[in-house]
């Protein structure tokens, strides 16, 4: 849609085999810019892919998938490849733009948290992990606390208790058991919660990751599976561990895809916090940040820009070039910041504890959507409020 609108080119889309299933209802929702030529869909594996990206009828390319998917259509496969990059002799000069991977960061701020609180935002953590079984971009990664916080290891508590109640998804992601077994590999103490079997894998918390370790998987490496890491830094003060948790984001963290800033509103009450957090805000190197609202409903909202940080090139692509959605046109954006409450009235349909209320909520918004009512409103609120 940003590709057919915003920059104004007809477009050939071959889905991933892994999403395939849901061709022909792009093909039924797109038929208005099927029928006059302005969209294709198309399917198939690496092969139709390297076919598409080398024809000279096609102007330029865009993909979702991970940094060696990018630089394996820009140089080439295997160790060849390699080497073009090294040379600097792309294979492919047409310009590639991405939407690549991260490992995305919490950033917890110390702070009056209370039981409820603690509760509330170990679900919201939690369910930035779980949605889609973990196959996302912008799932959490690595969970950022001050060490010296009396309410860290509660939170990773309320954590454990979140996880240890959510059934297991499929690994339907190719390599994720590799992934897996790689990051189980370096970390054999990790809390797994459920079983592993040969569809399902547990979801999986790597805590106390020590963080002057800058070459630890859980920070080197995206894990694009059920499993997710904490560590925790030194400061003498909530201010000084602000600085410390950006430097550590932007410095020893892959990607700059997204990242989510927690924040309690009584700690923003301290000037200097709250200064704190505004410069944060502004040094942050991500595409999205989420303040109190994971940065990952940046995707989902469509105005917002959704890529990475500006400024990577072909040689070292990282999260990616380039942004999708924008629909408000910004011709130079750098980043999108989200604010949202610390706990708001209502938990987000997308937490794992309004597994059964979402089906039918979401259900209702569609009817709204497309036929919108007053009338319609009162049954949403209900439904969103007590399912």
């Amino acid at each position: 849609m940003y590709k057919l609108f915003t920059e104004n080119q007809v477009v050939l889309f071959k889905a991933n085999p892994v999403n395939a299933y849901l061709g022909p209802l792009f093909e039924e929702s797109f038929q208005s810019l099927i029928k006059p030529g302005y969209l294709r869909i198309v399917y198939g594996g690496a092969e139709e892919g390297t076919y598409l990206c080398q024809h000279p009828n096609i102007d330029e390319i865009h993909i979702t998938g991970s940094d060696k998917t990018f630089d394996a259509i820009v140089f080439g496969p295997g160790e060849e490849g390699q080497q073009r990059k090294a040379n600097r002799q792309p294979l492919v000069t047409k310009r590639v733009t991405g939407e690549l991977g991260n490992v995305s960061p919490v950033i917890v701020v110390p702070g009056p948290w209370n039981q409820k609180d603690l509760a509330f935002q170990a679900e919201h953590i939690a369910s930035m992990l779980a949605n889609n079984a973990g196959y996302n971009c912008n799932a959490t990664r690595v969970i950022i606390q001050h060490k010296d916080w009396s309410q860290r290891l509660p939170l990773l508590q309320q954590l454990r208790q979140v996880l240890s109640h959510l059934p297991t998804r499929k690994a339907y992601y190719p390599g994720a058991r590799q992934r897996y077994q790689a990051f189980l590999d370096a970390h054999p103490d990790a809390d797994q919660f459920g079983t592993s079997n040969d569809e399902d894998l547990p979801w999986t918390l790597i805590s106390d990751v020590d963080a002057t370790q800058s070459d630890d998987i859980c920070f080197t490496t995206e894990a694009f599976c059920s499993l997710f890491a904490e560590t925790a830094l030194e400061a003498a003060t909530v201010v000084e561990y602000i600085e410390r948790a950006v430097d550590f984001a932007n410095e020893q963290l892959w990607g700059t895809l997204n990242v989510t800033l927690l924040v309690h509103p009584r700690s923003l009450k301290d000037p200097a916090v709250a200064t704190a957090i505004d410069r944060a805000i502004a040094r942050l190197r991500y595409g999205t940040i989420g303040i109190n609202y994971w940065a990952g409903a940046g995707f989902v909202l469509g105005t917002t820009t959704w890529g990475a940080f500006p400024g990577h090139d072909i040689y070292a692509i990282r999260s990616g070039n380039g942004v999708v959605h924008n629909s408000l046109m910004f011709d130079q954006p750098q980043k999108s910041v989200i604010y949202a409450p610390f706990r708001g009235p209502l938990v987000p349909p997308w937490f794992t504890k309004q597994g059964k209320i979402s089906p039918k909520l979401f259900a209702k918004l569609i009817r709204f959507e497309k036929a919108p009512s007053w009338l319609k409103i009162p049954g949403i609120v209900k439904t969103a409020m007590f399912g």
